[in-house]
């Protein structure tokens, strides 16, 4: 699901602000599991156009931090930051 070519230069691409992707996690994060992609594009609190929307959430799973279910298409919150931050305490993991 994941395409690597929308990160490359694309002179018609939108490209999203930091807003936008934070509005978006925000939102991915009050919804955890319960909508696919459109719902939630649907419940975003800002409009936002939807070539934009599928670069974040592309973005989103390319960092692991969302994943989408592969029976249902439900998106799902993945990234726990205490416990990364555990995990590096007890160093195994470097930043």
């Amino acid at each position: 699901m994941l395409d690597l070519k929308i990160f490359k230069k694309n002179p018609i691409a939108r490209y999203p602000t930091l807003d936008t992707v934070l509005m978006i996690e925000e939102t991915i994060e009050k919804y955890n599991g319960d909508v696919n992609r459109t719902e939630l594009w649907k419940k975003l609190p800002r409009k936002v156009m939807w070539q934009t929307y599928l670069m974040v959430l592309d973005y989103l799973a390319y960092s692991n931090k969302i994943i989408v279910d592969p029976k249902d298409g439900k998106i799902v919150w993945i990234w726990n930051p205490k416990l990364a931050k555990l995990l590096e305490k007890r160093g195994l993991i470097i930043k």
